[in-house]
């Protein structure tokens, strides 16, 4: 079958990435391909629903540049097309004396990314913002919300499809690429699709579909698994919309927090542990050859000989319910165990390089044929149509 463009993996960035090359040049025949059954079934379907407002990224970054002008877009497309969300609001909470000055670099960050409407709490304020909550001081950033992805994922595929008659190819894992002078295949189960240019947005396989045609690829999916608890419905009153921690600026993760969710219920969590499998949502998840393939990074052996303290207080916490309370209890001191229970996870797909960086960006890698995805961490969902915009752009400049 013969394509324009082929789109491998169909989450959040994926279908954003359709819809806007066919906003940018209608004719263009895209085919993009899904190895389930159904379409965000991964990291978009399995993520907390937040639209960031880009308080955290350093300023200038992708992340930074894409999550501001993606929240914009993803607003205005939410309007447009009736997508239900709520700009509650959410608190950035120092507990200790040491999270003081990093409370202060988020503030100047924030500023910096044009969140201008920030407000600085003190202890005294807290109360006025969440009732339960306690710490040292706090920021307000009004421009946080919730949503449901899965939802707007589903529009963007409508949308692609219905409006402009781009092509869905559910149940169509990827084997293989081959390459000619002028032209990229995709080997499927569901047959070939040939191409001029691919888009590899697979996630948790990205590097193994970019690895299909570079063959000395510098980075590694590292699959970590953030594992959620929920707040019993009687004690829902006790987070009114979202608390989360000062993070660690060392750590590519936001620690526990509260978020209220866009369809009800309050999750408390994640945590944040390696997965023995990169799909691997439950503890007992164990894939022999993806947990060797791990192991055999010499970037994550670099990750976990450094990071060994931290990881051992996120395994601990997932299975020792008491140290979770006990972490939660930082943010809302009222909270007990009888009063949480189990939720879902996440499985965040965290490019690695060979050298031991976490990377904290995005990621694009770039060949005669293809424009690969490699890193797309948080703020993906709600970056999701700049990130699309960018890489139809780049794909669109190459058929000119």
């Amino acid at each position: 079958m013969k394509y324009d463009i082929t789109i491998i993996g169909g989450g959040i960035v994926g279908l954003a990435t359709a819809l806007k090359l066919k906003e940018t040049k209608p004719d263009l025949k895209i085919a993009l391909l899904e190895k389930e059954n159904k379409l965000a079934q991964h990291q978009t379907g399995n993520n907390s629903g937040v639209i960031h407002a880009g308080v955290y990224y350093k300023p200038g970054s992708l992340k930074a540049l894409n999550c501001r002008e993606g929240y914009r877009q993803l607003i205005d497309f939410c309007d447009k097309e009736g997508i239900k969300y709520d700009l509650c609001g959410k608190l950035i909470v120092a507990t200790r004396e040491e999270e003081l000055p990093r409370l202060e670099n988020l503030w100047e960050r924030g500023q910096q990314n044009g969140l201008t409407e920030m407000k600085k709490i003190v202890d005294g304020q807290i109360k006025e913002y969440e009732p339960h909550a306690t710490g040292l001081a706090a920021l307000f950033v009004p421009y946080t919300g919730i949503i449901d992805y899965s939802e707007v994922s589903q529009k963007y595929a409508e949308i692609f499809t219905q409006r402009y008659g781009g092509e869905i190819y559910l149940n169509t894992k990827v084997s293989d690429i081959e390459l000619n002078r002028t032209e990229a295949t995709v080997i499927s189960e569901k047959g070939h699709f040939s191409s001029k240019v691919i888009i590899n947005t697979a996630g948790l396989y990205s590097d193994k579909i970019a690895s299909l045609v570079q063959k000395k690829l510098n980075v590694r999916i590292i699959p970590f698994r953030g594992e959620y608890a929920e707040l019993t419905e009687e004690k829902s009153y006790l987070v009114k919309n979202l608390i989360y921690p000062v993070p660690d600026p060392g750590f590519p993760f936001l620690g526990v927090h509260f978020t209220r969710m866009i369809n009800g219920g309050i999750e408390a969590g994640p945590n944040a542990v390696w997965a023995f499998k990169r799909e691997g949502y439950k503890k007992s998840s164990f894939r022999p050859d993806e947990f060797w393939e791990s192991m055999a990074w010499p970037g994550f052996r670099k990750v976990m000989r450094q990071y060994w303290k931290t990881g051992l207080g996120e395994y601990y916490r997932s299975y020792n319910k008491k140290a979770l309370v006990k972490a939660l209890q930082r943010l809302v001191p009222d909270v007990q165990e009888k009063d949480i229970k189990s939720g879902g996870a996440g499985v965040r797909a965290q490019a690695c390089d060979r050298n031991g960086g976490l990377i904290d960006d995005f990621l694009f890698v770039e060949d005669q044929f293809t424009l690969n995805v490699l890193n797309a961490p948080s703020p993906a969902a709600t970056a999701s149509l700049a990130i699309g915009e960018t890489i139809a752009k780049k794909a669109v400049a190459r058929f000119n």
